[in-house]
Parts: structure tokens; sequence; C-alpha cells
């Protein structure tokens, strides 16, 4: 189903003609800034994504409460919201190697670095392929006040140098996304994961650690082996120092009305500790 939108309005937002439409002309210029400044008058755009963008304008207004960090991020349009707390949780547990640096691959809304941050590490550099998600990151940088120690570059994959703690948080399905709202959670063909693990020796420092931040969840619905990963990791040239593991707690691992339940009710969220072997 299409919307037609009206974009030559007197206040200069796009709306709805439709009786007793909802007001939509922030929640547009929010998911779509390519259209400041277009001369179009008339537009179109699927139900869906419009719902969509309705949505995820309200989480950025409102904010999401992460309790590891203690305050908000406010995710921008096609970022992940960090709703699912275990795998932050893992990153504010996990033994730190270093106080000095940490890049941040794939950072998205930031909320990774922001928890580096917080646990004492003196600069962070995220990088991302979306500039949408650079802005995002370095709008919630600003909004915590870390932006001295924490930033984000459109890079792809890694910046220049080397660090003494490499983290990325790929996307855990190995699959296309159906719409652009759902592009942070699927990583088509593993691209990502294996391109993050054979760059990794390249850019950590001497006994420096990458974390890979990951659920099981690709692998009990069949998409991913788990003797693909090790391979992976293997061929890159690294070893597993360690793995810290965690159940889910969102509420739909407990939904037995889920068609995914019976996969989510067994899906254990992992972060793999990695070095480059001796």
């Amino acid at each position: 189903i299409l919307v037609p939108l009206n974009l030559d309005t007197t206040d200069g937002e796009a709306a709805l003609e439709l009786p007793r439409a909802p007001r939509i002309g922030p929640a547009v210029a929010f998911g779509y800034p390519q259209q400041a400044g277009s001369t179009a008058t008339r537009a179109v755009v699927s139900l869906q994504e419009l719902t969509g963008v309705l949505s995820a304008y309200q989480w950025y207004i409102n904010g999401v409460e992460v309790p590891a960090l203690g305050q908000k991020i406010h995710p921008g349009y096609g970022t992940f919201l960090p709703t699912r707390h275990e795998y932050v949780d893992l990153v504010a547990k996990a033994p730190l190697n270093t106080t000095e640096l940490a890049f941040d691959i794939g950072t998205g809304t930031g909320v990774l670095a922001a928890i580096l941050v917080a646990r004492g590490v003196k600069t962070v550099i995220g990088t991302d392929i979306h500039q949408r998600a650079v802005d995002c990151a370095n709008d919630n940088f600003a909004r915590l006040a870390i932006d001295d120690s924490a930033r984000a570059e459109l890079t792809s994959m890694f910046p220049a140098g080397r660090a003494p703690l490499v983290i990325c948080n790929p996307p855990w399905l190995p699959g296309s996304a159906p719409t652009t709202l759902d592009a942070a959670v699927y990583d088509p063909g593993s691209k990502m994961l294996l391109q993050f693990l054979r760059g990794l020796p390249e850019h950590l420092t001497t006994h420096g650690e990458g974390w890979l931040i990951i659920s099981d969840l690709a692998e009990l619905l069949g998409l991913r082996s788990r003797h693909l990963l090790l391979d992976a990791i293997d061929d890159a040239g690294l070893e597993v120092v360690d793995r810290l593991d965690t159940l889910p707690t969102h509420g739909r691992a407990k939904d037995d009305a889920d068609i995914l339940h019976a996969a989510r009710s067994r899906e254990v969220t992992s972060l793999w500790r990695l070095r480059v072997k001796a």
C-alpha cells in the first residue's frame, strides 16, 4: 500500500492529505533527511515504511534506557535499537585489557563505545559505513558529554592504526533485510562478520584483544553453523582466549506464541575474546 505525501505545505512540513491524519512532518524529515531542499511537491511511501519511520522517530525523541550505562541512548532511523540489554551487559562486564584506546566497529548508536568510556577507556573510535549511524553515534556522544573521549567516523570496518581493544557487534542474522529499518539486523552472507575476523589481526596491537559479540540464533535457525564461525576465527590467525555467555532476558524469548520461540528460548549471546595466535 502506497501513501501519498504532500511536500508543498505552508509550514514546509510533509503532510498526509487524509481526514484526522497525524502530524508526520518531523518524522519524515527525520527519516528522509535527503528530501530537505528538494523541489518536489509530491511523494509516495509505502505504508509499512511510513509506520516504521513514525515509530523510529518516537524512539529517537524518547530515547532508550540502557541500565548498564545509567542513561538513555537516542537511536537514529535504521540504527539498531539497544532494547536488548544482554549484549550490552557483556561488554560492561568483560575483563578490560586496556583503558587507553579502543575501536568499536559498526558502532551504530554508539552504545558500546559509550559503555567503554564509562568503564574508563580514554579514547574510543567508532566506525560505520552508514552516515546516519555515524551522525547518530556522534549525537549520542554529545548528549552523554563524552564527545571528548568518543567519536565516530564514516569508513568501511577499521579506522587507521592499531588498538589494544577492538570490538564488534555485527548483525546476527545472515540474510537480506526486508526493509531499510531492518538493515542493522541482517548481515547478508555473514559478510561483515567474516570481514571483521579477517582484518582484526592487522588492527590489534601486540597482546591486544578483539571482542566479537554475537548470538547463536542464526545457528539455531540453521542459517549459519558453529563450525563456520570457528573455522573463520582459525583461518584469520586468531585464537579464542575466553567466551562469556548470557541467556536472553527480552520478552520474546518467553513468548510461546512467537513463531521463533523454540529458537529464541534457547538462544545464547556470547562475547568471544580473541587474540592473534602466538
